[in-house]
């Protein structure tokens, strides 16, 4: 059947105008933009607030549309990532930043109205969990799937409503995009129809893009069609994550050295012999370099090894705790201060086992062009798998931290791991 553009004109779901500008975000942060910096105003000063001349209410009114649009930016950057919802994500956003936001003003001495303030902050709270809860109650996305290729092994997600094709014909389904094995051989009609679907600004969407967005993994057998160029990270963010992480190594020795000042004592009275130990590891671009962890395994164990599943009989007592809280990581603090780390990457491996993986899985060297960090994406997801059975899954996370290395990438790992770290999940 030959489509025409004109037969795809009201198919792209929310595509009238009354449904772009209901439904747009743009349209809902600016109404919530007027309704945390203003309704507040409104409450505590009444209608004089616009006459009032002082300098708190104007700051007050400045410092709660500042807050409530770095909040609303952060839920919205981080929501775009595999395994996490913007409702989940607004409480913690709104009350970090409006703490920030409390502490600069207070720690400067400017003068600004708390309750003012404070009725912001809960005006957000309200506002965007209601809305972000009723947009994932109501905007579930509908998807029209190509029924070519291998689209039913890169695509299996359950939480989008799928109109399997039949034809290239939308005929009258109301679609959020399209999903098709862009690899496969594609027939001139299923062609017609996809460019069809672009010039109407129905999105086309990869299968395997959609998984990999799914998942938060790139596939080892798809690094093929993302190598090279989009595995480059963006040299003006590392310059930046460079002096980020020496300055929150700093703010963080006051807390991390008496911390390891205890967990020493413990060691030496667990089971004598040395605190600290360091091994080699394979690092940046390549470069091999020592990384320091205190002991959280015996000096001479047992002839054991570590299970599968369960305890490893090699971890002292203490040395369980340690690593369950992470604590056991805390001299890698110095490691960052050296530049040989970083404190968000994919984990160092010994020079020996990089060996066996360059050998043995391709493209694993293209996880040193970024520096390797105390904690990373692969870790949050995933967990410490033993080497041999989870070496390729991490690698399929650790490709899909490098080609979205950023900023919000980076501080979703620092939420999670501190998750991790109240939680203790995920330890061995």
């Amino acid at each position: 059947m030959q489509m025409t553009t004109s037969s795809l004109r009201n198919n792209h779901r929310h595509s009238r105008w009354y449904e772009r500008i209901l439904l747009s975000f743009h349209t809902h942060y600016f109404l919530g933009l007027v309704l945390v910096a203003g309704l507040p105003a409104l409450w505590q000063w009444g209608w004089s607030t616009w006459k009032l001349e002082e300098n708190e209410v104007n700051i007050t009114l400045l410092a709660s549309a500042a807050a409530y649009m770095v909040a609303f930016r952060a839920v919205k950057e981080l929501s775009h990532y595999p395994g996490t919802s913007a409702f989940s994500y607004v409480i913690p956003s709104a009350t970090v930043v409006y703490l920030g936001v409390t502490a600069l003003l207070v720690g400067l001495e400017i003068p600004f109205a708390p309750w003012q303030l404070l009725f912001s902050y809960l005006t957000a709270l309200a506002f965007g969990c209601t809305g972000y809860r009723l947009a994932h109650r109501y905007r579930r996305r509908k998807m029209a799937i190509v029924p070519v290729g291998n689209v039913s092994r890169w695509f299996d997600r359950r939480d989008i409503d799928q109109r399997w094709l039949k034809s290239p014909d939308l005929e009258n389904t109301r679609v959020d995009g399209v999903i098709v094995d862009l690899s496969s051989d594609l027939s001139t009609d299923w062609q017609r129809f996809l460019a069809d679907c672009t010039i109407k600004r129905i999105p086309v969407h990869d299968a395997r893009r959609f998984s990999e967005a799914r998942l938060g993994r790139i596939g080892l057998d798809q690094i093929h069609a993302n190598r090279y160029s989009s595995l480059m990270p963006k040299t003006s963010y590392e310059l930046f994550k460079r002096v980020a992480d020496i300055f929150a190594a700093l703010m963080l020795m006051p807390v991390a050295l008496p911390l390891m000042g205890i967990a020493a004592i413990m060691i030496k009275r667990d089971d004598p012999g040395p605190v600290l130990f360091r091994q080699r590891r394979s690092g940046f671009q390549g470069e091999e370099f020592d990384v320091y962890k205190m002991r959280s395994m015996y000096v001479n164990p047992d002839d054991v090894r570590p299970t599968q599943e369960g305890d490893d009989p090699r971890i002292t007592k203490v040395g369980k705790y340690l690593r369950k809280y992470r604590i056991d990581e805390l001299p890698q603090l110095f490691n960052v201060l050296k530049g040989d780390m970083s404190l968000i990457g994919p984990r160092p491996e010994t020079p020996s086992l990089t060996e066996a993986y360059e050998r043995d899985i391709p493209f694993f060297r293209y996880r040193h062009v970024v520096r390797p960090g105390i904690s990373g994406w692969a870790q949050v997801e995933q967990g410490y798998a033993s080497e041999v059975e989870g070496s390729r899954l991490k690698l399929e996370y650790d490709f899909y931290y490098i080609r979205n290395f950023s900023f919000w990438m980076d501080l979703l790992v620092v939420i999670r791991t501190i998750r991790t770290i109240f939680t203790g999940s995920g330890a061995r």
